[in-house]
């Protein structure tokens, strides 16, 4: 995320010397990283096993999908530094094509190994990795064919990782990384919490989480333009056109979260009915339509405020609102279980998406109020 909002700026400022060298410290942050979660993987597989709570057959796949999954680490990172180089170079048709080749290639391993090879979620994993790698080749390729000349000419990996050169980038990929450590914990403690209710709200919370994730894929195209276009116009000093931009993505924001719950409204069994056939699940999830209609609403602005924020390198305000946000969560949910203590397995999972989407709404507030000190007041 650091990595596209510096090039976006270096782009607008047409300094593509820069913007190489961001290339350089996103790559080398990516391997030393990745590295480091490979040489870490045990310790973090038993610092699982504590968090989670999940019953002894749940723990054993996931730990099993985990060991095969982190050898992908380096491909899935080096991917992040690539995919965000692209976009700040106004560039975004090349994640587009990378992330359709990765999906093709995931789903034609994971049916080899799982379908025919019968290798379960083993299976699964490893076609994850090589779908990781394939598409960290071809962003490689991609980088290549349309920067190969751009990047020799200003490639300098000594002065690209100076001290003097990294700090900037770390203080900004710091805020962000405390950031996604807040993100982590309340989708890691919801996953955990779900789990402790009992294994069929586990189940129910994966499947609602994907009216989730579908939403936030939609929104994330447009907070990907936001990154590109508003480190743009603050690189080029355009203060008419940075405004606009934000406008524009609001204005596509509130259209697609009217669409989007209307569609939930109508067709949510449909959209349950692709990832489980089992019926009795289906309908347990309907017990909850009320938080996959709300989703878009609270979500929208969070996402789309994202997009800005990594654009302007406003990676302060960006963590100070996800600490606020993080905070609302944990109060509401363990407020709600102590003024009304409950044993019902609805009404326990219930306090947690309520907590969720007051988690959801606080980012987007948080950075609503500090959009014209954090973003325009930089030109």
């Amino acid at each position: 995320m650091g990595t596209s909002g510096f090039t976006a700026q270096a782009y607008g400022s047409r300094n593509l010397f820069e913007a190489v060298k961001i290339l350089v410290r996103g790559l080398f942050i990516a391997g030393t990283v990745a590295a480091l979660l490979i040489l870490l993987q045990w310790p973090i597989s038993r610092l699982a096993l504590l968090i989670f709570n999940g019953s002894s057959e749940v723990m054993e796949l996931a730990l099993t999908y985990f060991f095969v999954r982190i050898w992908a680490a380096p491909a899935t990172l080096g991917l992040y530094a690539l995919k965000g180089w692209f976009i700040g170079m106004q560039n975004s048709k090349l994640p587009m094509w990378i992330a359709i080749f990765i999906n093709v290639v995931n789903i034609v391993f994971s049916i080899l190994f799982v379908i025919v090879f019968k290798w379960d979620i083993a299976g699964v994993a490893l076609g994850t990795v090589i779908a990781q790698y394939c598409g960290l080749g071809t962003g490689v390729y991609f980088a290549k064919k349309y920067y190969g000349r751009v990047i020799v000419r200003h490639l300098k990996v000594k002065e690209s990782l100076q001290w003097n050169e990294m700090k900037r980038f770390f203080q900004v990929n710091s805020d962000i990384f405390l950031r996604t450590v807040c993100l982590a914990t309340v989708f890691t403690f919801i996953t955990s919490a779900s789990g402790k209710i009992s294994d069929q709200v586990l189940a129910i919370d994966a499947l609602l989480l994907q009216f989730f994730t579908l939403f936030s894929y939609i929104m994330d195209g447009f907070a990907y333009a936001g990154e590109s276009l508003v480190g743009r116009y603050i690189g080029a000093r355009d203060e008419k056109r940075l405004r606009l931009t934000v406008r524009y993505l609001f204005g596509w924001g509130i259209g697609l979260t009217v669409l989007f719950t209307i569609v939930y409204a109508m067709g949510d069994r449909f959209v349950l009915g692709l990832f489980t056939d089992e019926y009795s699940l289906v309908e347990a999830c309907h017990q909850y339509l009320i938080w996959i209609l709300i989703i878009p609403v609270c979500g929208v602005s969070a996402f789309l405020f994202d997009g800005v924020y990594v654009g302007a390198t406003a990676s302060k305000y960006m963590r100070n609102a996800m600490f606020v946000a993080t905070i609302c969560f944990f109060v509401v949910f363990y407020g709600l279980r102590l003024v009304r203590p409950s044993n019902i397995e609805i009404v326990q999972n219930n306090y947690l998406w309520i907590a969720f989407m007051v988690y959801l709404a606080m980012r987007g507030i948080m950075q609503g109020l500090t959009l014209k000190k954090a973003v325009y007041n930089q030109i």
